[in-house]
């Protein structure tokens, strides 16, 4: 232990350095993050200055990060959204995979290659890089793009693909012993359904029992335990991790805890997505590429070529326009991270020599380093840079009112809004108030309204008032602060609990309610009607005390924190409020016949 816990400090120090240096540079010259973490990579790796060496298993840990951006993408994507994409899904992907497959092969025929051989090359050729493919769309705003749905959609189904291409691999050399495994498969699929109902049935009541505890770092263990969890599952019966994390992530894609979980698995998913990508790039066998540089450089390119002309095609068939046709095309031009294993296991069954495969390998490689500069020569080309979007919205936040706290202030509140058809974003942290909205048919959302990133999730930006009705008052006093700072655009409307609450508010100059003071003050005009007065009257009586309320008020927060002034300015307001109100009553006889008109 003594010995390998500095070798693995050292080794993050490398990563993070590399990246530090590298990933900035590349971005700020335009070439954009992936290709600087791959540059990175070669860097430090075997083939550069063989800072690294344990090439494999630095892959295997960072695969982590693309099973969380699957994660990520299937919380954003809700279950009616997928449904809509079912066509480019599984007809464009479909018809993508498998033409492309038969396309390599039937070149290999021509050169008067294996005919299983070429299969498996078409395998890895109509595979593309999921990581690369979303971070670089991501990057340039390009995924909310119907080009940039249609990418997505064929990502997908190429993950659906991977349990059939393995198995269909394992047919190809039935003479190495190996067998298909329907156990296997039945275990596959019934684990697909398990995580389906399980998760619909399951996930709510656990997530709201992990929120009960009020432990942030709980909630973040859960989330990362979830999303591990069911990768792991997937792959042991031989089905992609990213599927099944995908598949995690669209089933609590409708629910309440769906912001906190992106906003607590993002970090991690940013560190360990670049970490798979400096891994990728420390695969790159520069060795190879040196040996026979015309050979290597001239299959990734044909290959890339060969993707951009059939994409394109395949884009065209189902009526994409041009330009996200051009998009579609460019985005899946590289060869995928599965052509690493389908590659590999065919090398195994003899299929490939060592030399092919390694080879091959090479190829996928380089294919991996021509996307962030062939989507630099586009944006180039069509003089203009894309301004970089979220591909769903994580809260609806068209909406132009933000309403933190679903209690029973903040429920009046929205109630009101939403009979008038302006629905707001409303925020809870209270799983068992989120809960019971839902049952309701309402919609609210878990989340910590004084977390930076929550507000922004939220649309602070575009919103045009946030009422701040949590209970925490030192909570509330610092959001509002924070939003008054960063987004002074916002109007803010505050609940108070009493006066002490309200003085916080009116030094910010934030409008606030004290929450039982219009509930006391409606009792009491009541009360006045019971004992005798008219409707007229009562309303007068509790205007003006009202109005005497809010004057002494603004008073008194100049010298709330002089005792004896406020003690002294306390009676004189009694005093005041007293002579007020008994010139009112002497009214009352002479008045009692126009108040009859209003006794109703």
């Amino acid at each position: 232990m003594e010995h390998q816990a500095p070798s693995i400090l050292l080794q993050g120090i490398v990563y993070l350095g590399s990246a530090v240096l590298a990933v900035p540079v590349s971005r700020r010259i335009g070439l954009g993050s992936v290709l600087g973490y791959l540059l990175a990579g070669i860097i430090i790796g075997p083939w550069g200055l063989a800072l690294i060496h344990d090439v494999e298993s630095v892959l295997q840990f960072a695969e982590f990060g693309v099973v969380m951006m699957l994660f990520l993408i299937g919380l954003e994507l809700e279950p009616g959204k997928l449904w809509n994409l079912r066509v480019p899904i599984f007809g464009l992907g479909g018809i993508q995979v498998m033409l492309t497959m038969l396309l390599v092969m039937g070149i290999g025929l021509l050169f008067h290659q294996d005919w299983r051989m070429m299969l498996v090359v078409g395998m890895g050729v109509a595979m593309s890089s999921t990581a690369i493919a979303i971070q670089t769309l991501s990057e340039r705003g390009m995924l909310p793009q119907p080009g940039g749905q249609a990418a997505f959609s064929v990502l997908l189904f190429q993950d659906l693909a991977v349990i059939p291409l393995m198995l269909a691999l394992t047919l190809l050399v039935p003479q190495a012993g190996m067998k298909l495994d329907w156990m296997l498969v039945a275990r596959g699929l019934g684990l697909i359904v398990f995580i389906v109902v399980g998760g619909n049935f399951l996930l709510r009541p656990v997530l709201r029992y992990i929120a009960n505890t009020g432990m942030r770092e709980i909630f973040v263990a859960f989330a990362l335990f979830l999303v591990m969890g069911v990768a792991l599952l997937m792959q042991s019966v031989g089905l992609s991790m990213a599927l099944g994390a995908f598949l995690a992530g669209v089933l609590l894609a409708d629910s309440e805890y769906r912001q906190e979980l992106e906003l607590d698995i993002e970090p991690f998913k940013g560190l360990l997505l670049g970490l798979f990508f400096i891994a990728v790039g420390m695969s790159v066998d520069v060795g190879l590429i040196f040996r026979q540089p015309l050979l290597v450089l001239g299959l990734a390119l044909g290959l890339v070529l060969l993707k951009i002309v059939l994409l394109f095609g395949f884009a065209k068939c189902f009526k994409q326009a041009d330009t996200d046709s051009v998009i579609f095309a460019l985005t899946l031009s590289q060869l995928g991270e599965f052509a690493f294993v389908i590659y590999s296991a065919a090398a195994q069954m003899h299929i490939f020599t060592p030399e092919q495969a390694s080879l091959l390998n090479a190829v996928v490689a380089v294919s991996m380093l021509t996307t962030p500069l062939i989507m630099l020569l586009y944006s180039i080309s069509t003089k203009h840079r894309l301004r970089p979007e979220r591909a769903f919205d994580e809260f609806e936040t068209h909406r132009k009112v933000i309403v933190a706290g679903y209690g029973r202030f903040g429920q009046v509140v929205s109630r009101l809004l939403n009979g008038i058809n302006v629905a707001p974003t409303v925020i809870e942290y209270d799983p068992n108030q989120i809960e019971m909205v839902r049952r309701f048919g309402f919609k609210g959302y878990y989340g910590d309204i004084t977390r930076p990133d929550v507000l922004e999730a939220a649309g602070i930006a575009t919103a045009t008032l946030l009422v701040i009705a949590i209970d925490d008052v030192e909570a509330s006093v610092a959001t509002a602060k924070y939003v008054q700072t960063h987004y002074p655009q916002v109007k803010i409307l505050a609940r108070a609990r009493n006066r002490t609450d309200t003085y916080q508010y009116m030094e910010l100059g934030i409008s606030s309610v004290r929450e039982a003071f219009h509930s006391a003050l409606t009792v009491a005009q009541e009360a006045l009607k019971i004992l005798g007065f008219g409707a007229f009257q009562a309303r007068r009586i509790a205007w003006q005390f009202q109005q005497h309320d809010e004057k002494i008020l603004k008073e008194a927060l100049l010298i709330r924190h002089d005792q004896q002034k406020l003690i002294s300015h306390s009676a004189r307001s009694r005093q005041d409020l007293s002579d007020l109100l008994h010139h009112e009553l002497r009214q009352k006889a002479g008045d009692d016949d126009k108040d009859r008109g209003f006794d109703t």
